[in-house]
């Protein structure tokens, strides 16, 4: 099943700034091969839900891996059975409305 997602992972503890771990969940969405756009407060991904939410596991395991003790994870999730739409074709849907 297609899914869109939006994600957003936050690692505690440690400390204010958080882009280097931001990155690395980049790296791992890259290296799953999905389609992905970040935004100011996460992350869009579309794709297969057994390889997004495989993404979602690794982020999580890096993220420890580099020395949070601590994760929390907003994440929102589409699915359609009507008809394929990708991430664009909402941007595009949406714009098209705004002339």
């Amino acid at each position: 099943m297609k899914v869109i997602v939006d994600l957003c992972v936050v690692p505690m503890g440690v400390g204010v700034s958080v882009g280097k771990y931001v990155a690395e969940c980049q790296k791992v969405l890259d290296e799953a091969g999905l389609n992905h756009q970040i935004h100011a407060y996460g992350t869009n991904i579309e794709g297969e839900w057994d390889d997004v939410f495989a993404a979602v596991k690794r982020c999580h395991e890096r993220v420890h891996e580099m020395g949070a003790p601590r994760i929390t994870t907003s994440i929102k999730v589409g699915t359609r059975t009507d008809r394929g739409q990708s991430m664009q074709d909402k941007i595009d849907s949406v714009g098209r409305k705004c002339v």
